[in-house]
Protein backbone atom coordinates (compact mmCIF):
# COMPACT_ATOMS: atom_id res chain seq x y z
CA UNK A 1 0.00 0.00 0.00
CA UNK A 2 1.28 3.35 -0.63
CA UNK A 3 -0.51 6.32 0.62
CA UNK A 4 -0.63 8.47 -2.35
CA UNK A 5 -3.05 11.78 -3.52
CA UNK A 6 -5.46 12.27 -5.96
CA UNK A 7 -6.41 15.69 -7.84
CA UNK A 8 -9.49 15.66 -9.74
CA UNK A 9 -9.96 18.42 -12.17
CA UNK A 10 -13.27 19.17 -13.78
CA UNK A 11 -12.70 21.83 -16.96
CA UNK A 12 -13.94 23.13 -20.08
CA UNK A 13 -12.95 20.56 -23.17
CA UNK A 14 -11.14 23.37 -25.08
CA UNK A 15 -8.63 23.44 -21.85
CA UNK A 16 -7.87 20.03 -21.77
CA UNK A 17 -5.28 20.11 -24.44
CA UNK A 18 -3.27 23.25 -22.20
CA UNK A 19 -3.88 21.64 -18.87
CA UNK A 20 -2.08 18.25 -20.68
CA UNK A 21 0.65 20.16 -21.81
CA UNK A 22 0.93 21.52 -17.87
CA UNK A 23 0.86 18.32 -16.73
CA UNK A 24 3.67 16.94 -18.73
CA UNK A 25 5.28 20.28 -18.71
CA UNK A 26 5.45 20.04 -14.35
CA UNK A 27 6.34 15.79 -15.12
CA UNK A 28 3.48 13.81 -13.97
CA UNK A 29 4.09 10.37 -15.33
CA UNK A 30 0.47 9.84 -15.91
CA UNK A 31 -3.41 10.60 -15.89
CA UNK A 32 -6.75 9.89 -17.14
CA UNK A 33 -8.74 11.74 -19.34
CA UNK A 34 -12.77 11.21 -19.23
CA UNK A 35 -14.45 13.37 -21.99
CA UNK A 36 -17.90 14.86 -21.92
CA UNK A 37 -19.09 14.36 -18.46
CA UNK A 38 -21.79 15.79 -17.77
CA UNK A 39 -22.67 17.93 -14.71
CA UNK A 40 -24.11 20.86 -12.55
CA UNK A 41 -22.36 23.85 -10.90
CA UNK A 42 -21.73 27.52 -10.87
CA UNK A 43 -22.48 27.69 -14.74
CA UNK A 44 -25.35 25.82 -14.34
CA UNK A 45 -25.94 22.27 -16.30
CA UNK A 46 -22.75 21.84 -18.65
CA UNK A 47 -22.98 18.74 -20.98
CA UNK A 48 -22.54 18.25 -24.73
CA UNK A 49 -24.94 20.37 -27.03
CA UNK A 50 -23.97 18.21 -29.84
CA UNK A 51 -22.41 20.94 -31.93
CA UNK A 52 -19.34 22.94 -30.68
CA UNK A 53 -17.08 21.66 -27.58
CA UNK A 54 -18.25 25.21 -26.44
CA UNK A 55 -20.61 23.48 -23.38
CA UNK A 56 -18.43 19.95 -22.32
CA UNK A 57 -16.60 19.39 -19.68
CA UNK A 58 -13.59 16.99 -19.12
CA UNK A 59 -12.58 15.14 -16.19
CA UNK A 60 -8.89 14.79 -15.62
CA UNK A 61 -7.68 12.30 -12.49
CA UNK A 62 -3.73 11.84 -11.30
CA UNK A 63 -2.96 9.84 -8.41
CA UNK A 64 0.65 10.86 -7.41
CA UNK A 65 2.57 12.22 -4.14
CA UNK A 66 2.36 15.47 -2.31
CA UNK A 67 5.10 17.16 -3.99
CA UNK A 68 3.49 16.40 -7.72
CA UNK A 69 0.08 17.45 -6.30
CA UNK A 70 1.42 20.62 -5.12
CA UNK A 71 3.00 21.89 -8.14
CA UNK A 72 0.31 20.43 -10.30
CA UNK A 73 -2.38 22.36 -8.24
CA UNK A 74 -0.24 25.43 -8.46
CA UNK A 75 0.22 25.07 -12.34
CA UNK A 76 -3.91 24.34 -13.20
CA UNK A 77 -5.15 26.92 -10.53
CA UNK A 78 -5.03 29.99 -13.29
CA UNK A 79 -6.71 28.16 -15.87
CA UNK A 80 -9.50 27.36 -13.25
CA UNK A 81 -9.88 30.48 -11.86
CA UNK A 82 -10.24 32.08 -15.75
CA UNK A 83 -12.28 29.25 -17.63
CA UNK A 84 -14.33 28.00 -14.72
CA UNK A 85 -14.24 24.26 -13.16
CA UNK A 86 -13.36 22.94 -10.00
CA UNK A 87 -10.00 21.26 -8.71
CA UNK A 88 -10.66 18.65 -5.72
CA UNK A 89 -7.42 17.04 -4.10
CA UNK A 90 -8.23 13.83 -1.80
CA UNK A 91 -4.92 11.55 0.75
CA UNK A 92 -6.09 8.09 -0.89
CA UNK A 93 -4.26 4.70 -0.32
CA UNK A 94 -2.91 3.20 -3.58
CA UNK A 95 -3.62 -0.72 -3.24
CA UNK A 96 -2.62 -1.70 -6.97
CA UNK A 97 -1.14 -0.25 -9.33
CA UNK A 98 2.72 1.27 -10.33
CA UNK A 99 4.51 4.36 -9.45
CA UNK A 100 7.73 5.48 -9.57
CA UNK A 101 8.51 4.43 -6.23
CA UNK A 102 7.17 0.80 -6.87
CA UNK A 103 8.26 -0.18 -10.18
CA UNK A 104 7.38 -2.96 -12.09
CA UNK A 105 9.89 -5.82 -11.31
CA UNK A 106 11.74 -6.98 -14.32
CA UNK A 107 11.02 -11.03 -13.05
CA UNK A 108 7.45 -10.67 -13.44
Amino acid sequence: MNHACKVEIVTDAIKLDSIVKLLDEVGVSGYSVIKDVIGKGTRGIRGDDGLTELFKNNYIMIVCNEKEMNTIVEAVCPIIHKFGGICIVSDVIQRIGRTQSNPPNPRD
